[in-house]
């Protein structure tokens, strides 16, 4: 499910997840894996890019509407260790954003320090209450973290899906590149990283600018139980079941 390549001191992180890199339980907890283990790797940046025309299309609603409340109790938790695993990453971290990065895939592009996202056909966003399930509370903290709070309710309420040079508009993206420079031109910008300052002044200097988006993860880490209750609610109750009909008549 992922695949990595090593650039001097840049390790390239893919993922290879089916046609659209669909976040299951698998996939969260390897990605969160490899990315922990990077905390102590010799390379001193971090792409992560997907496969094809998607970054992350988001989390794989089949398998929560198949997998039931059950799936949802080992699911939730996983998909919310593997956004906070790309958060609190001590080093450079890049997303190369190739395509679409919907809902989960939007969140964890938003954990990196830069966004770089290709030019063609793919969208970003966060159309959760479309779908009708909460946002985990690391969720809202992380991409509030990039865009601020007021752009956050409206990307929020809104449920929309952008393209990559709106996103860039309000900051959620930082730069958008020709889908054929995008790894290259993540890659440099994760080495130019490095090359500004140690490696234990940007890790410090990254805790503090994300301290307070940490800290209230885990005040209000109650409102996660509330959350996977309701995605379990609606795994079974037809709510996430009719979205999916909808999206598959259009």
């Amino acid at each position: 499910m992922i695949h990595r390549e090593d650039h001097d001191d840049v390790a390239v992180i893919r993922i290879e997840h089916g046609p659209v890199g669909a976040m299951d339980t698998e996939l969260c907890t390897e990605l969160a894996s490899t990315l922990r283990a990077l905390v102590a790797d010799p390379a001193q940046a971090v792409v992560l890019t997907g496969t094809g025309g998607s970054f992350s299309a988001g989390v794989d609603l089949k398998r929560i509407v198949d997998g039931g409340a059950d799936y949802v109790q080992e699911f939730f938790p996983a998909l919310s260790e593997l956004f906070a695993a790309a958060f609190a990453l001590g080093k450079p971290l890049v997303a190369a954003v190739n395509g679409h990065a919907i809902a989960g895939g939007c969140v964890l592009a938003a954990a990196a320090d830069l966004v770089l996202m290709t030019d063609g056909k793919g969208g970003i966003g966060l159309p959760e209450l479309k779908v009708g399930v909460p946002f985990p509370r690391i969720a809202l903290e992380v991409v509030g973290h990039r865009v601020g709070e007021v752009v956050l309710r409206r990307m929020v309420v809104g449920a929309m899906t952008y393209s990559a040079e709106q996103a860039r508009e309000f900051g959620l993206v930082d730069d958008v590149v020709p889908a054929d420079e995008l790894v290259e031109r993540a890659g440099g910008a994760a080495a130019g990283l490095v090359a500004q300052t140690p490696s234990d002044t940007f890790a410090a200097t990254k805790a503090a600018l994300r301290h307070v988006a940490t800290e209230r993860v885990e005040r209000f880490a109650d409102e996660d139980a509330t959350a996977m209750l309701l995605w379990a609610r609606h795994a079974t109750d037809g709510t996430i079941a009719g979205f999916m009909e909808s999206v598959a008549r259009r």
